[in-house]
């Protein structure tokens, strides 16, 4: 049997990982700077990690939701802690797009509406509604073009408005940060502005903060840089360190009833072991703080590059986009095959940096370094 060919790939099997770096199967090491799409947390095998899992699987891997399972609280407790969200419930699944459905339907329910207000660039998933919420028709089959969206410019309050004040939407779904968009930054006074008006308008709040959360900002939610809560907020990526899981954090607006949400593997015993353990290394090793200052800075250091190719460095903490006035394919590939550095992108022209909370200073320089030798970029003299 085939594989059903839908990944362009690179011609490299990673077999190995240890903090930022990994190997592939012919022992070459890379620095990694992507860490699988913002998913690596706390960095690769971490031994606390490891052992959780291993300790974890040794006593009971699964079992149903129809059962006490004591590690969902023991993690709803660390989270509500950690976030600053310990008066929202929290219900657990497996994929950001799973987050993301379950929380437009949690609005729907409680409002009883269908339209969703969205933003260009967009992007919440591949499932039905997720994908439908998010701005790329290429991806949007005709069975998902059902559900009424709209999809507004950022950062235009007035767009907002003149949708909300129709009185047919649900709910305004929205990225902390835009990850596949390009690094692309909503305005703090806008999202300010956004919660006055879901307010005003009875219209649920959701923040998609599957890649910009967990601390990547530099904040454990990149929306808590202006103060304002949403009602709900959608978690995966950084969650466990790898291991498939995500959530959604619900606001006490909601009442549950039985039956409304469920599923099959969503917190199971074995992920939240690793979610469990990816909590306690980020207080133990300071990685909310160790982002920002990481993140600060790689920001600067990029902004000073004395290249003029760049065309915007953007992004908080360690969630960083370098966009490019031309394709980035040449410096991407060298970065990668030259400099062994994994890198991401968004587009033909955003290079994305999305490594473990726990790269180093060191680190951040070599990258620095090496980004400087492939953009040809001489060094000053001292």
């Amino acid at each position: 049997m085939k594989l059903f060919d839908v990944y362009p790939l690179f011609n490299i099997e990673i077999v190995k990982g240890q903090g930022c770096h990994v190997w592939d199967a012919e022992g070459t090491k890379y620095l990694d700077l992507y860490g699988g799409h913002a998913v690596i947390s706390v960095g690769h095998s971490h031994p606390a990690y490891v052992k959780a899992i291993t300790e974890q699987i040794q006593n009971l891997g699964f079992y149903s939701n129809s059962v006490i399972n004591s590690l969902q609280q023991t993690f709803a407790d660390k989270l509500g802690k950690v976030s600053g969200y310990d008066d929202y419930a929290l219900f657990l699944v497996n994929s950001g797009a799973e987050a993301n459905e379950n929380a437009m339907k949690l609005a729907s329910f409680h409002n009883g509406k269908k339209r969703i207000v969205s933003f260009r660039k967009s992007f919440h998933g591949r499932t039905s509604a997720a994908v439908r919420v998010t701005d790329n028709p290429k991806i949007i089959a005709p069975v998902n073009e059902m559900l009424p969206v709209t999809y507004v410019q950022m950062n235009d309050t007035d767009a907002v408005e003149a949708e909300l004040k129709k009185g047919d939407v649900s709910s305004v779904i929205i990225e902390g940060i835009q990850g596949v968009g390009g690094i692309q930054m909503p305005d703090d006074e806008f999202l300010v502005n956004l919660r006055v008006l879901c307010t005003k308008y009875e219209v649920v709040l959701i923040f998609d903060e599957i890649q910009s959360g967990y601390g990547r900002s530099g904040k454990f939610f990149a929306h808590q840089y202006t103060g304002i809560r949403p009602d709900i907020i959608t978690i995966a990526k950084g969650i466990a360190n790898g291991f498939p899981m995500s959530g959604i954090l619900i606001s006490p607006l909601f009442t549950p009833v039985y039956g409304m949400l469920g599923t099959t593997f969503g917190g199971n015993h074995l992920a939240c072991a690793a979610a469990n353990s990816v909590l306690d290394i980020m207080e133990e090793e300071n990685l909310v703080d160790n982002a920002k200052n990481i993140g600060d800075f790689l920001i600067k250091e990029l902004n000073a590059l004395p290249y003029d190719g760049i065309k915007e460095v953007r992004g908080r903490g360690l969630m960083i986009g370098i966009e490019f006035k031309e394709s980035i394919k040449e410096a991407r590939t060298k970065l990668l095959f030259e400099e062994k550095i994994f890198t991401g992108v968004a587009g033909t022209n955003t290079i994305r940096l999305l490594p473990p909370l726990c790269l180093s200073k060191a680190e951040a320089e070599e990258f620095i370094t090496k980004f400087r030798k492939v953009l040809s970029i001489q060094e000053e003299r001292k």
